[in-house]
């Protein structure tokens, strides 16, 4: 018997239960899970809201963890990896439990010098900020850079990230103070405080005036007021990359903006990449973590917080990635 975290009802924080050992098939590993967070997807899958529609119950969340493999794929025992899961996805469990399953093709093994529970923090969202500076808005050296929401994981990595591939003037635009003086940490060159009433027109002006009208790449995970303000101050051909909505479901750029300086508005999400892709992104990321360059605000809880930890992050109270030390 393991020890797991299952998902009885949607809405409410997993429990901690005894469970049988998983059994892997064909193309399959069997990993110790040492650490795994507990992200937004995971709250918004376990609500049965989400698009992916309301997972069958009961479950064990947990779309993406850390451990060592135990048996099975392509690498030796006791290798350490990351690996991602389709929990609250798709039918089957996920990385909340001492032993979970995980696909052998997307397994991707760790350097050393990072531990694993920054792994955890950094993860998917880590992923995605990489790749829409590199993959999609295909930064290049000196080019100006705006991070919206840079207080989420998304946004503390692109800053950073921003800094590691050589772009010029990088800001910053984050609500809360925290958030606000980490960013300035993380090496930004100015930051502007998003507020609850922001109109686009005030908000534009306010980041138009941070970033000297050089933005050629934004990266935007809210959507909503802070999206259309920044597509107005875009330069040049300026690519602003959407991946989130955590400020609004849409946003609105007028034609006459775009078409005035040929700028894009691209979409991103991590479903699109390959298991190369991934992993090498991965790996980038955590190369530069071993050498001190890239790092996550993370909050690391014991297995028997993990209830309470999920119901944080449920209700919008967690200040940073939360993650489970499970062994």
């Amino acid at each position: 018997m393991i020890r797991a975290a299952r998902l009885v009802a949607h809405g409410r924080p997993p429990e901690l239960v005894q469970a049988r050992a998983p059994t892997r098939s064909t193309g399959e590993a069997v990993v110790a899970v040492t650490a795994a967070p507990i992200t937004p997807l995971d709250v918004l899958c376990a609500t049965g809201t989400s698009y992916f529609g309301a997972p069958a119950l009961p479950y064990v969340p947990g779309v993406q963890g850390v451990g060592t493999i135990v048996e099975g794929g392509h690498l030796a025992a006791g290798t350490r990896v990351w690996f991602p899961s389709s929990a609250g996805m798709t039918a089957g469990d996920g990385s909340l439990a001492e032993l979970a399953i995980a696909s052998a093709a997307e397994l991707v093994p760790l350097p050393d010098g990072v531990p694993d529970e920054l792994v955890a923090g950094l993860g998917l969202s880590a992923v995605a900020a990489w790749m829409s500076l590199t993959l999609r808005a295909r930064l290049q050296p000196g080019e100006g850079v705006l991070v919206l929401g840079a207080g989420g994981v998304v946004g503390q990595v692109a800053v950073q990230a921003a800094r590691i591939l050589g772009a010029g003037r990088v800001v910053a635009a984050a609500r809360s103070a925290d958030s606000r003086e980490r960013a300035m940490s993380y090496a930004a060159d100015d930051v502007v405080e998003l507020r609850a009433g922001d109109d686009v027109a005030g908000l534009a002006a306010r980041l138009e005036q941070a970033c000297g009208g050089q933005v050629s790449v934004v990266i935007d995970p809210l959507c909503g007021v802070p999206g259309s303000a920044a597509a107005e101050v875009l330069s040049e051909g300026g690519r602003l990359v959407n991946l989130g909505s955590s400020a609004g479901a849409t946003a609105h750029y007028s034609s006459a903006t775009l078409r005035s300086r040929s700028a894009a508005i691209l979409g991103y999400t991590n479903n699109s990449l390959t298991n190369e892709q991934r992993s090498d992104a991965l790996t980038s990321l955590l190369r530069h973590a071993a050498r001190g360059s890239l790092t996550v605000d993370h909050e690391t809880v014991e297995w028997g917080d993990l209830p309470d930890a999920w119901a944080r992050q449920a209700d919008g109270e967690a200040r940073r990635r939360i993650v489970v030390r499970i062994s």
